[in-house]
């Protein structure tokens, strides 16, 4: 008898869970309209430019020059940039 409860609640669930899941299905069909790419701002450009720069500067360096420079990327990044930008204190 629990069997057939059991079985009848889920059957009842999936009939009244099917609209739904047919809904979002056609939602996610519908083609969506593309937005025009945005061109970034000045300052995004900025910032873009002195992270090709110091990424150039990056990989022309030997390991070595690494090393002194701090080992990784993020450390590398941080100090290049504010050269770039100009606040630099040294």
């Amino acid at each position: 008898m629990i069997d057939r409860l059991f079985a009848a609640s889920l059957l009842a669930f999936s009939l009244a869970a099917a609209p739904v899941a047919l809904a979002k299905d056609a939602q996610n069909e519908a083609p969506a309209a593309e937005a025009p790419p945005k061109t970034p701002s000045a300052g995004q450009s900025a910032a873009r430019e002195r992270q090709k720069q110091c990424g150039t500067e990056w990989r022309a360096l030997t390991d070595a020059q690494k090393a002194s420079q701090g080992p990784k990327w993020p450390q590398f990044w941080s100090k290049c940039n504010k050269r770039l930008k100009g606040h630099d204190k040294a």
